[in-house]
């Protein structure tokens, strides 16, 4: 009886102790690293590719796979894409797992093996400009001719590197070649190449190899079988929330660029209303956080910003005649933003080229643009708001302090001149002759001792312009 209890507890102490056992084990199994490249081909993309890269050569990986769909994005983001895959010291594949468009197609290349699924597509790598609206916009015969060159040269060296045949990834670029192979002509002049999965893996050449495919595969698991790792242990590359937000914003750059200089412009207009200048700020803070979080910007491009707002402030509220403080501070505004959205590689120079400047360049001029269509909105309309005559009349002089109020007979008023004896921001007041009254712009600022003229009268509401 003893012995029989001596041995269940035996029994019941091995059972304990096995699990311990084989968890303590390490596993032999190959490590593959997965890093997806889904959606719009953007700087921000480039950040997080650069982190999986990383973060596979950490982990000792024996491969990386790229999950690829996209329509494509821009030249500058997939050619630092591909200096990355290059640099790469373990097998690369690619798997095509629905569209493989323009800056895919370029990137896929740069890989020495490309899988893909059934019904996907590869190529139409042929640079276009895109108009701030989404359509597609003609360009010069000069300026394509040069961005169709660049982005052939970029397809070509992508393929060498991994040796794909070169003729066949310019004529995913070029309308005006032709692709031949032993005389098979496999797309005539006047088409750009584009190939399904089929296609792709269709034999051709004396040789019969594979145009361009490795072979069709159903999903991951099939591709690791086909390259001898299907025992691997997969790791994916997560892509944080805040990463996937931080794209948004950085797609979306010239929207918070806009609603975050208007806020500030309206705030500079009606000082004291607060709302404005809040969300102007709340909006250029989401701007900045989500090009720092990106990988674009750093704290020093916010902390110039605000240097620069500081000196517009002095000298809009404390120097208004100084003229330079607003000059330096509007310029040091400008080059924070702009430099906020170009990409600084470590090791690289503090300047940044022509081809990095282009994008930031575009979309701070887009947000300008929307900005000043926005100012000349809010001039035309935010007089006539129920929150601005509330200003008004809240800023209003008393007659109390020896100033005259506008009578409801006011119309006589108008073509008077005079000086402004206070700031229009935009209310204050001016003195007409002997006559201290109050009035306001239609949203302009203008210092004390400006001249000014009355251009409007409604009712108590005295409306003047710069004489």
């Amino acid at each position: 009886m003893k012995q029989n209890l001596l041995f269940a507890v035996l029994g019941l102490l091995g059972l304990a102790w096995c699990p311990a056992t084989a968890e303590a084990i390490p596993t032999n199994a190959p490590i593959v690293y997965t890093i997806p490249i889904h959606g719009m081909i953007e700087p921000a993309l480039l950040y997080v590719i650069r982190r999986g890269v990383a973060e596979a050569g950490a982990a000792d990986a024996k491969a990386v796979v790229f999950l690829m769909d996209t329509p494509g994005g821009t030249v500058d983001a997939a050619t630092e894409i591909v200096r990355t895959i290059q640099h790469i010291k373990v097998p690369t594949y690619t798997l095509v797992e629905n569209h493989a468009f323009s800056a895919g197609a370029i990137i896929a290349l740069a890989t020495p093996k490309i899988f893909m699924t059934p019904g996907s597509v590869i190529g139409d790598a042929m640079p276009i400009m895109m108009t701030p609206w989404g359509t597609i916009e003609a360009m010069p015969p000069d300026i394509k001719e040069k961005t169709v060159s660049g982005v052939a040269a970029l397809i070509r060296s992508a393929a060498q590197q991994s040796g794909h045949n070169t003729e066949l990834a310019e004529k995913m670029v070029r309308l005006e070649t032709e692709l031949k192979i032993d005389d098979v002509v496999l797309c005539p002049t006047g088409r750009l190449l584009t190939l399904t999965d089929v296609e792709a893996f269709r034999k051709v050449g004396k040789d019969q190899q594979p145009l361009l495919s490795a072979g069709t595969v159903k999903d991951l698991p099939a591709l690791l079988l086909k390259v001898g790792l299907a025992n691997a242990e997969v790791r994916a590359l997560e892509i944080t929330t805040t990463e996937r937000l931080a794209r948004w914003i950085a797609a979306l750059a010239p929207l918070f660029l806009m609603a975050g200089l208007l806020g500030l412009y309206i705030e500079f207009k009606t000082p004291g209303v607060i709302l404005p200048g809040l969300l102007g700020a709340l909006c250029l803070a989401i701007f900045f956080w989500g090009h720092h979080i990106a990988g674009l910007a750093g704290w020093e491009d916010m902390l110039l910003f605000l240097l620069g707002l500081a000196l517009l402030i002095t000298e809009v509220f404390f120097f208004p005649s100084l003229g330079f403080l607003g000059v330096i501070g509007a310029s040091l505004m400008l080059w924070a933003l702009l430099s906020a959205m170009i990409e600084h590689l470590p090791g690289g120079p503090w300047y940044p080229t022509l081809p990095e400047l282009q994008i930031p360049t575009f979309k701070l001029a887009l947000a300008l643009v929307m900005t000043g269509v926005g100012m000349l909105v809010a001039t035309r309309y935010l007089p006539e708001t129920r929150l601005f005559r509330r200003f008004v009349l809240e800023t209003a002089t008393a007659k109390q302090a020896g100033y005259q109020v506008a009578t409801e007979d006011t119309a006589a008023f108008v073509g008077l001149t005079g000086t402004a004896l206070t700031m229009l921001r935009p209310a204050g007041s001016a003195q007409f002759g002997e006559r201290h009254l109050d009035v306001v712009t239609r949203g302009d600022f203008l210092p004390a001792h400006t001249p000014v003229r009355i251009v409007a009268a409604e009712g108590n509401r005295l409306v003047v312009e710069k004489a």
